[in-house]
């Protein structure tokens, strides 16, 4: 069989399996979104909601800075003693969660009796506490065994998430991102049952946000949306939630980048990280986070930059495999491109991302991707990339080594 025969029967099949896992999550998942306490200051809700649901012993997972440093749980440690809830934490969480961290957290649980678990930070903190609620669940399967689809498929304790930037959405996602240190690289566990049941979107939370983390994040969220909405596994509820999330992303994160304290716009983007979450969670992702998934895993590249700079470069990649609905997110965002044809409202959208970049300092390149490092990237992000992920083109080996020099600066 020669290579173009070998390439179609390979999207093939990578097609064939996304219909089919369309068809199954569709048709067996429950997708109800978790339950939303909201609004400034509504972290200090949070213990009493916990007690009217029978809890009295929680485990609290953080990391060092958020804890002892920014004390951004004082007020929730506060109203979890006057409700009378007992409460262990565990702040040792890394930037990239490590199967370690996974492991202290699932001892803590266990070894002070506690019912529930609250993720309390970014998207560390909270897939931490999911994959240690996955741990919990399954005590039989290490990490690495847990890894890809629908390995957990046991009830994990009762999750409340309480994310702390406008990014990751995973206080509302079935995944969870778990680094292995000693092969550098991620681990994707992705099962309904790791979704939080109930989310608190606190905009206080957020003022402390330093500029550089406030703009990646947001990136983060764009890229949820984008990535959902551009793939062949949305529904019209993940349509609109992504036009939802772009709409919020493009009006207010420049605003909350450069006045942290402008509490309107930490809120929307809150919801607009909140509705990425949603479409994507659903419809998938697609390579930008494949690639950026083994940057994080290669170099400890923090998510939300691999894909803020990844982002353009992938889009680029899709061609006219996608100007049709990034012409309708061009349009959703409020750029000026009426009476332009749908690949140049496409590609405006394409350079209004990089002009977001360019206003926020974010790098439009890499400079510490090794030569020596391209192939195995390339490899392991395929692996995760197919066939799962229902993208609008289809890479092989050589189009993701191509676009990954196109990273390097």
């Amino acid at each position: 069989m020669n290579s173009d025969l070998k390439r179609k029967a390979y999207e093939k099949y990578c097609r064939a399996y996304q219909e089919a896992f369309k068809f199954a999550q569709n048709k067996f998942f429950d997708w109800t979104p978790p339950q939303l306490l909201k609004g400034p200051g509504s972290v200090k809700q949070l213990p009493a909601l916990i007690k009217s649901l029978g809890y009295n012993n929680v485990l609290v997972v953080t990391d060092s800075v958020l804890n002892q440093k920014l004390h951004l749980l004082d007020g929730m440690y506060e109203e979890l003693k006057n409700n009378n809830i007992a409460y262990v934490v565990y702040d040792g969480v890394q930037p990239n969660p490590t199967i370690d961290n996974i492991e202290e957290a699932r001892s803590l649980y266990a070894g002070n009796g506690c019912q529930a678990i609250i993720g309390f930070g970014g998207g560390s903190p909270m897939d931490c506490a999911k994959a240690c609620g996955a741990r919990i669940a399954r005590p039989d399967k290490t990490i690495p065994e847990l890894r890809g689809q629908l390995k957990v498929l046991k009830k994990i304790p009762m999750l409340f998430a309480v994310p702390t930037t406008a990014g990751t959405g995973s206080e509302t996602t079935l995944a969870a991102v778990v680094s292995n240190p000693i092969t550098h690289e991620k681990n994707a566990i992705n099962d309904p049952v790791l979704r939080p049941k109930y989310a608190v979107l606190d905009p206080e939370l957020t003022i402390g946000l330093p500029p550089k983390v406030t703009s990646t994040t947001g990136m983060d969220a764009l890229t949820h949306a984008v990535e959902a909405y551009i793939g062949r596994s949305n529904v019209p509820q993940t349509r609109e939630d992504a036009r939802k999330a772009v709409k919020l992303i493009f009006d207010n994160l420049e605003t909350a980048y450069k006045d942290g304290t402008n509490l309107e716009a930490r809120e929307n983007m809150l919801a607009g990280s909140f509705y990425g979450g949603l479409a994507f969670t659903r419809a998938y992702v697609g390579y930008v986070h494949a690639i950026a998934h083994n940057l994080g895993g290669m170099y400890g590249t923090p998510h939300g930059l691999a894909n803020a700079v990844i982002l353009p470069y992938v889009l680029e990649y899709y061609g006219d495999t996608c100007y049709k609905e990034l012409a309708e997110l061009a349009d959703v965002a409020g750029l000026n491109v009426a009476g332009q044809s749908t690949e140049q409202k496409a590609k405006a959208f394409i350079e209004a991302i990089k002009q977001m970049k360019v206003d926020m300092n974010i790098p439009e390149k890499f400079d510490f991707i090794k030569e020596s490092d391209v192939s195995l990237i390339a490899d392991r992000a395929l692996k995760e990339g197919n066939p799962l992920y229902p993208v609008p083109k289809i890479m092989d080996k050589a189009d993701c080594v191509a676009v990954i020099h196109e990273l390097m600066a």
